[in-house]
C-alpha cells in the first residue's frame, strides 16, 4: 500500500499548482495601492462601462445564436429521418476542430473590402464602394462564435433528446398531437437543461477568447485585462480587472453544473430503452429539404467555407511559404503540447487514483478545485502566474524565479496545466467509472495493493481513457493563444502565435499554413468523438 503521507502530499502539491493563479488573482484586492487605484478609477470612468456593455451584448447574442443553431440541428438529426441524417449527425461536430480566431482570419480575408468577393462584385457588376457589412465588428464576432461554438449545445441537446424525447414524441403522436406541438411541449422542455449547460460552456469559451476580439478590435473584458497590463504596465490593475471576469465565469460554471444535475435527474434507463424502440419521424419533400438545410448551413459556415477561404491564399502563395520556419514552429508546438499532455495526464491519473483509494472530503475537494481550471480564461491564468512572481521579485530581487517562469518553458507549461488538467481529469475519471470497485476488493484479497493495484488492475482498463485524455490536452495546447502569446520563451513561437501575428500583419497567405495545420490537428478528437457516437 502507499505510505500514509504520499497521497495527502500528492493532493497538496496538485492543488497548490492548479489553484495558485486563481488565488493570486483573488488576493490582488488585498494589496490595493496608490498606483493601481487611480488606474482602476480612470478605467471605471472611461472604458470599463464599454468593456462591460460590449461583453454583455456579445454574450447575449452568442447565447441566442448557439442555442438556436444547436437545438435546431440536434432536433433535426434526433427526431427526424431524412436523406443524409447519419452523415450530418457526426459532421455537425466538425466546427469544433476550428479555432475561432482561425475562422475570423478566413472570413476577414474573403469578405473584407479588398477581398476577392467584393472585388469580384465590383468588377463584374460595375458597383462602387463597400458592398457587404464590415466583418470586423461585433456582429461579425457573434457570427464567428456562433458557427464555431454551437457544437457544445448540439452535442448535449442531442444526447438529451436521443435518451428521453423520441419515445415520448411517439406517445404524443399516438395521442393525436401535431408535430409542432410535440416539438414545443415534449422535446424542447426535455432538452432545456442540456441547452443551458451547452450555452454556459459556449459563453465560457467566448469570454476566454482573445484572438477574435483582438483581431476585430472589440473592447471586451479580456482586451481590457491585456491593456491594463501591457499598455498601462500595471499587473495589479490587470489582476483586479480579471477578478470581474472570473466572477462571471464562476456564475456560468454554476449554471452549467446545475444544468448537468437536472440532466442526470431527468434521465433513466427506462427512458433510454424506450427511445431505442421508437423511430424518428420520416420527413419528405420540403420538410426534408428544410431539415437538410438546417444541418448543412452550420457545417458550411463553421468548417467548409473557412477551410476553402484559407486554401485560396495558401495555394496562391505556395512558392513563397516559409517552410523552414514552419518546421521550427511545428517542433515548438508539438514539444510544448506533448510535454503538457504527458504532465497533465499524469497529474489527472494521480488525482483520480487518490480519489479512488481515499474518497473522503479533502480528496473530493481537491478534485473539484482541479476541475475548475478549464473554466478559467487564459488571460486570468497569465495574470495569476506573473503576479506572485512580481511580488517575489520585489521582495527578493536576487531570486531567479522570474527568469524560470518567463524565460523558460516552466511558466507556459504551468499555465497549460492549470488550464487543461481538468480536461484530462474528466477523461480519466470516466475510465475509472467503468471499473467496478469490486475489482479493487478482489485484487486486495489476492495481495495486490498500492502501486501494484494501479499497474496490474487499473492501468490495463484505463489505457484508452488515458490515451483520449492525452490527445485532448495535446490538441487544446496546440490551439491555445492567450497564455502562449505572453508566456512563451523568447524565439520559440508556436503555430497558434504565428498564425495570430501573421494575420494581425495582414499576411494571411503565410498565416494560412499554420492555421490549416491547427485545423488538421483539431480534427483528431472530433473524428474520435464522432466515431464514439456512431458506435453508441
Amino acid at each position: 500500500m502507499f505510505p500514509r503521507f504520499v497521497l495527502p502530499a500528492l493532493l497538496f502539491v496538485l492543488t497548490a499548482v492548479l489553484t495558485l493563479p486563481v488565488l493570486a488573482v483573488m488576493l490582488s484586492w488585498v494589496t490595493l495601492d496608490g498606483i493601481s487605484l487611480p488606474i482602476l478609477q480612470e478605467m471605471l470612468r472611461t472604458v470599463l462601462p464599454e468593456y462591460a456593455f460590449t461583453s454583455l451584448l456579445l454574450c447575449l447574442a452568442v447565447a441566442a445564436g448557439v442555442a438556436l443553431v444547436g437545438v435546431a440541428t440536434a432536433s433535426a438529426v434526433t427526431l427526424f429521418e431524412f436523406p443524409g441524417r447519419r452523415t450530418f449527425a457526426w459532421a455537425l461536430l466538425l466546427p469544433l476542430a476550428m479555432p475561432a480566431y482561425v475562422v475570423a482570419y478566413a472570413y476577414t480575408d474573403f469578405l473584407q473590402y479588398a477581398g476577392p468577393l467584393q472585388s469580384w462584385l465590383r468588377a463584374g457588376f460595375g458597383l462602387q464602394g463597400r458592398l457587404l457589412p464590415e466583418i470586423r465588428s461585433l456582429g461579425g464576432a457573434v457570427l464567428i462564435f456562433t458557427v464555431t461554438l454551437y457544437p457544445y449545445v448540439y452535442l448535449l441537446a442531442r444526447t438529451a433528446l436521443s435518451e428521453r424525447a423520441v419515445h415520448l414524441m411517439e406517445a404524443a403522436r399516438l395521442l393525436g398531437a401535431p408535430l409542432r406541438r410535440r416539438i414545443r411541449e415534449v422535446a424542447l422542455p426535455l432538452a432545456r437543461p442540456a441547452v443551458a449547460a451547452g450555452v454556459a460552456l459556449a459563453l465560457m469559451e467566448t469570454l476566454a477568447d482573445f484572438g477574435v476580439s483582438s483581431y476585430f478590435g472589440i473592447q471586451t473584458f479580456t482586451a481590457g485585462i491585456y491593456k491594463a497590463w501591457l499598455a498601462m504596465d500595471n499587473r495589479l490593475a490587470a489582476a483586479q480587472l480579471a477578478t470581474a471576469l472570473l466572477l462571471v465565469v464562476a456564475v456560468l460554471l454554476r449554471i452549467e453544473n446545475q444544468a448537468q444535475k437536472r440532466m442526470r435527474f431527468a434521465g433513466s434507463r427506462r427512458a433510454g430503452a424506450g427511445a431505442a424502440d421508437a423511430a424518428p419521424t420520416r420527413l419528405r419533400g420540403m420538410r426534408a429539404a428544410l431539415a437538410w438545410a438546417v444541418c448543412a448551413v452550420p457545417i458550411a459556415l463553421g468548417f467548409i467555407l473557412p477551410v476553402l477561404f484559407m486554401l485560396r491564399p495558401l495555394v496562391a502563395g505556395w512558392g513563397e511559404l516559409p517552410w523552414r520556419q514552419f518546421v521550427g514552429w511545428s517542433i515548438n508546438s508539438v514539444g510544448l503540447a506533448g510535454l503538457s499532455a504527458a504532465l497533465a495526464t499524469a497529474m489527472a491519473l494521480g488525482l483520480s487514483l487518490a480519489l479512488r483509494l481515499r474518497p473522503h472530503v479533502l480528496t473530493r475537494a481537491a478534485a473539484q478545485l482541479a476541475s475548475l481550471g478549464y473554466a478559467v480564461p487564459g488571460a486570468v491564468i497569465v495574470v495569476g502566474l506573473l503576479l506572485p512572481v512580481g511580488w517575489l521579485q520585489a521582495t527578493a530581487p536576487q531570486t531567479a524565479v522570474g527568469y524560470w517562469v518567463t524565460a523558460t518553458v516552466l511558466g507556459i507549461v504551468w499555465a497549460y496545466l492549470v488550464r487543461f488538467t481538468a480536461v484530462a481529469f474528466q477523461s480519466v475519471q470516466s475510465g475509472y467509472s467503468r471499473i467496478p470497485v469490486s475489482f479493487d476488493d478482489s485484487a486486495r484479497m489476492l495481495g495486490v495493493t498500492g502501486a501494484a493495484l494501479l499497474a496490474k488492475v487499473h492501468w490495463p482498463l484505463l489505457q484508452r481513457s488515458v490515451g483520449v485524455a492525452a490527445l485532448l490536452v495535446f490538441v487544446d495546447v496546440m490551439k491555445e493563444l492567450p497564455a502562449t502569446l505572453v508566456l512563451r520563451p523568447f524565439n520559440s513561437d508556436t503555430l497558434a502565435v504565428v498564425t495570430y501575428q501573421l494575420a494581425r500583419d495582414e499576411r494571411l497567405g503565410e498565416a494560412a499554413l499554420p492555421a490549416l495545420t491547427l485545423v488538421l490537428v483539431g480534427l483528431l478528437p472530433v473524428l474520435l468523438l464522432g466515431r464514439t457516437l456512431r458506435t453508441k
